[in-house]
């Protein structure tokens, strides 16, 4: 039949079949990853200098703030993905939950820190 044993049907237990989407993702973030780092890395070695002004006026502009807001996103949509994979596999009790939980409000918060960052110099902010 291939549904599985009888007391696994009765539990509601077995394949969630969510593993091939979820890999999927974790490939795709890995990837866009991989583009967005090397892309920020040469940006960062083509500019004059690293102080404070010319890092400022670097961000400034939309052509760096947009792939580095990107960058940030994709960042941490790759962490939430590989730490749920963690909890899913070694937190067997109710805690996973509340495990859950908490690592997707640490990822939207500091996520959304360092959005809000950006955008603030991005959109003019001095000093």
């Amino acid at each position: 039949m291939g549904t599985g044993t009888e007391l696994g049907r009765v539990r509601g237990l077995g394949a969630a079949h969510e593993g091939t989407h979820h890999w999927w993702r974790q490939r795709l973030t890995a990837g866009s990853n991989f583009l967005l780092m090397l892309w920020f890395m040469l940006s960062l070695a083509r500019l004059p200098g690293y102080d404070y002004a010319s890092v400022h006026g670097w961000l400034h502009s939309g052509w760096a703030a947009v792939p580095l807001l990107l960058l940030v996103a994709s960042v941490f949509y790759h962490f939430r993905l590989g730490l749920q994979v963690v909890i899913e596999d070694y937190q067997h009790n109710e805690s996973r939950v509340v495990a859950m939980v908490l690592l997707n409000l640490l990822v939207v918060g500091l996520a959304g820190l360092a959005i809000f960052s950006i955008l603030k110099i991005a959109f003019g902010a001095v000093a």
